[in-house]
């Protein structure tokens, strides 16, 4: 693989001595980018591996560049990005020039996963969609119905970067030492142990009824999903793991994890489906360090 246009960036206070200028190469709903500073400087210094059980856009991954990671999402589309992402970046980039921004392209090329032969298209012609797709989708959300099918509307753009090829190369090579798996939180957490630090950054819990975006996946992420997570945090606290968790300031979540170091940071909120709603909201950040 390639690294000619992977930069290096020398920052003694990352996980590694030099680290590589990259950033998501999706959009996400929750992307920590707009908190990312708040995020890594509460960071420890010094841990063994890091856990990231719900990486999604994989802000904090690629901002911190840990030498050992494991990151999990329970997003079959994404885990499979990664996993190409890192493994066959060239290919990826070939077939990523092929797509071009016309409406009904990309209503065809959406169109793709209500087909029979879907499930035939290669492992690198899927990521390719779904990269195209977030490309140039509307507001840049990853949402699918019922059956898992994609059905964000398409989005009006000056001129989309559907192949950032820098970036990606640049991502591959952080993710070389990356294991990634398809699994939730409960899966990953159990394999941190002591020395071992946590991130997760679960869909949040809504602030009100317009601001819920866990169709990520199909079967979305229920208040009793945050009480779990608190119980696997108390186990990750038991076994001398150290985590950090990031959540909205809904007061039940304050409440449910009242007995750990609570935070409240400012942050910019850039996908939502109500315009209006875009902008400074608070944010939590919980932690038992």
């Amino acid at each position: 693989m390639s690294n000619s246009a992977a930069t290096l960036l020398d920052d003694s206070s990352t996980s590694i001595p030099s680290r590589l200028n990259c950033r998501p190469f999706v959009k996400w709903a929750g992307g920590k980018t707009q908190l990312l500073t708040e995020i890594l400087k509460r960071i420890p210094k010094d841990y063994e591996n890091y856990f990231e059980p719900f990486v999604g856009g994989g802000a904090v991954f690629f901002g911190l560049q840990p030498q050992v990671a494991l990151l999990a999402d329970v997003n079959r589309d994404l885990v499979e990005a990664y996993e190409v992402v890192r493994d066959n970046v060239d290919a990826l980039i070939e077939s990523l020039r092929l797509h071009r921004y016309e409406k009904d392209y990309y209503y065809q090329v959406r169109a793709q996963d209500r087909e029979e032969n879907f499930a035939s298209l290669s492992p690198i012609e899927r990521v390719s969609r779904i990269i195209f797709l977030n490309k140039t989708c509307y507001n840049g959300l990853y949402r699918v119905n019922s059956k898992g099918q994609f059905n964000v509307p398409f989005g009006r753009y000056t001129n989309p970067t559907i192949l950032d090829e820098p970036n990606l190369r640049a991502c591959s090579q952080a993710l070389q030492t990356a294991g990634i798996f398809e699994e939730d939180f409960r899966g990953l957490s159990s394999r941190a142990g002591k020395g071992d630090f946590v991130y997760f950054d679960p869909p949040y819990a809504p602030l009100n009824e317009t601001s819920d975006f866990t169709a990520y996946t199909k079967d979305g992420f229920p208040f009793e999903e945050h009480i779990a997570l608190r119980n696997t945090c108390r186990e990750l606290d038991s076994r001398g793991a150290r985590f950090l968790l990031s959540n909205s300031s809904n007061p039940a979540i304050v409440d449910l994890f009242h007995e750990f170091r609570v935070e409240r940071v400012g942050a910019t909120r850039a996908i939502n489906s109500k315009g209006a709603k875009r902008g400074k909201i608070k944010e939590l950040l919980i932690r038992n360090y």
